[in-house]
């Protein structure tokens, strides 16, 4: 059986109980050894067999997974965050699919949801934004026109930009392309490893504050008005709000 877990964003105790769990018991370990801290590999079993995926292909991927398969071995692929955002797991299913091998997903915490809680924002408050956006700006991998990243602001949801921060000026560009105003936006590195760092600017200066601070790789960009803004109270806790589990005052 092959496990696919999401190890979550880089503190280690945020994979998940079942995640761990499962860990534990893996016989051979494929890890994301650039992103992946490695004290999870304090948690597997004496004798597991550990691979860092950093410097392997898909078909080297897949040709230990095949390999652990023929002698009845748990495996485990230790991605990055959740492995279903920017994990490129599609394409290691796919192959299993085709050699009839078993699989699971198990979810993990992402970088975006990491990264709004070192800022300690919601995503989500009333009149402000219901809608999240998870996307990145093309660079050697291409973004579909209908997803640029000028068009995407405009909607002017909450936004959480992977992969971008090598290209802060581009990202900045097109931002206020879209949104046409100076919105509040923040770059968080490293978010929940112990040296995180979070920079909180505008549209105007977080280039600026992103190169003076050496910010060039391993953060998160969040943009859009909930990061500092007035807005109304949810209803879920309005007293005068009834529902099915509360009756109004």
């Amino acid at each position: 059986m092959v496990y696919f877990i999401g190890a979550g964003p880089g503190n280690v105790d945020l994979i998940t109980v079942k995640g761990r769990d499962i860990l534990t018991k893996a016989d051979v370990v494929i890890f994301a050894g650039s992103l992946v801290s490695k004290e999870h590999l304090s948690f597997c079993k004496e004798g597991a067999e550990v691979h860092n995926s950093a410097s392997m292909t898909l078909e080297q991927v897949i040709a230990e997974i095949k390999m652990a398969e023929k002698e009845n071995k748990i495996t485990v692929r230790l991605h990055t965050g959740d492995p279903a955002i920017y994990g490129a797991i599609k394409e290691q299913m796919d192959e299993l699919d085709k050699l009839n091998i078993s699989y699971e997903v198990v979810p993990g915490v992402s970088s975006f949801t990491a990264a709004a809680s070192v800022i300690k924002k919601e995503f989500t408050l009333p009149d402000v934004s219901q809608t999240v956006i998870l996307t990145r700006i093309e660079g050697r991998t291409p973004v579909p026109e209908t997803e640029n990243l000028e068009r995407l602001a405009s909607i002017g949801a909450s936004m959480a930009i992977f992969l971008s921060i090598s290209m802060i000026d581009k990202v900045v560009e097109n931002l206020k392309k879209g949104y046409r105003r100076n919105v509040p936006i923040a770059v968080i590195e490293r978010a929940t490893w112990e040296d995180e760092r979070a920079i909180i600017g505008t549209l105007d200066d977080i280039g600026e504050k992103v190169k003076k601070a050496n910010i060039t790789k391993c953060a998160q960009i969040l943009v859009g008005d909930f990061i500092n803004c007035e807005y109304k109270k949810s209803l879920l806790y309005d007293k005068s709000f009834t529902h099915m589990f509360r009756q109004g005052e």
